[in-house]
């Protein structure tokens, strides 16, 4: 299949707006999640093959997280989050997955609290520790969240998003061996300025479809390919497609062909 390539649109949708529904090839902009208590816009129906992408900025849903996390999320939810020791990182999972709970809840017209997720069974040993889902299947979705920022996927196939803080150059050299040998190549090419923005679009993009198989890390990351450049390369059967987040950082969505 040969990708469709999407530039980067030129406006920016305010806050409120659904987000843009594009196939998912080239680089895809993410729409902003409202903050409670403000309600969703209406949102369109997920078709393939159009994720639909939503980004939690942690600074404007801190507040109202707070207040409302405990109407919205389940127990082991709010158990996990006090097992954060760094208040930023307790604030960012806490938005991120209000705003995952609060966009599910509304695709199956039922209470946030009340959505139903389990695991998929593991492609590697069976066990029902892979990918989040919900159990009939109707609706896809992934979670990534760094310091501050959140991205949430919802599709009608498996999706996994990622997205990350650029490295510093010394994180590039320790973690270069894991890349495919193909992608430490490119690497090793590029002027060493370059290599964080080069490395942080390979890890997004890997760690995006290794979400989406449900295995992430768990997995062999060198044993695939993406690509280092503007184009990431989807493994067979997998459409990938970088999103764009804001400076100093990269993301990646990948979605089962």
């Amino acid at each position: 299949m040969i990708p469709l390539v999407v530039p980067p649109s030129p406006d920016i949708p305010r806050a409120g707006s659904p987000p843009p529904l594009r196939p998912p090839a080239g680089v895809l902009l993410p729409g902003p999640l409202p903050p409670l208590p403000a309600p969703l816009p209406r949102l369109p129906a997920v078709r393939p093959p159009r994720p639909h992408l939503w980004l939690v900025e942690t600074d404007t849903h801190r507040d109202s997280v707070f207040r409302y996390a405990s109407l919205v999320l389940d127990a082991a939810e709010l158990t996990r989050s006090e097992e954060f020791r760094r208040p930023i990182d307790r604030a960012t999972y806490l938005c991120a997955h209000v705003g995952l709970r609060r966009l599910l809840g509304a695709h199956l017209g039922i209470a946030p609290r009340s959505v139903p997720m389990g695991r998929a069974p593991c492609p590697c040993c069976g066990e029902p520790h892979g990918r989040p889902v919900l159990p009939d299947g109707r609706l896809h979705f992934s979670l990534s969240h760094c310091e501050g920022l959140s991205l949430i996927a919802l599709a009608a196939v498996p999706v996994g998003v990622d997205i990350e803080r650029e490295p510093p150059p010394h994180t590039v050299t320790e973690a270069a061996e894991v890349l495919h040998p193909a992608e430490a190549a490119e690497l090793a090419a590029l002027p060493p300025g370059r290599r964080p923005a080069a490395f942080a679009r390979i890890w997004t993009r890997k760690e995006a479809y290794l979400k989406g198989l449900g295995v992430g890390l768990g997995a062999d990351p060198s044993a695939d390919y993406v690509g280092s450049g503007p184009l990431p390369t989807g493994p067979p059967g997998w459409l990938l497609s970088d999103v764009t987040v804001p400076p100093g950082h990269h993301a990646a969505v990948a979605l089962r062909g």
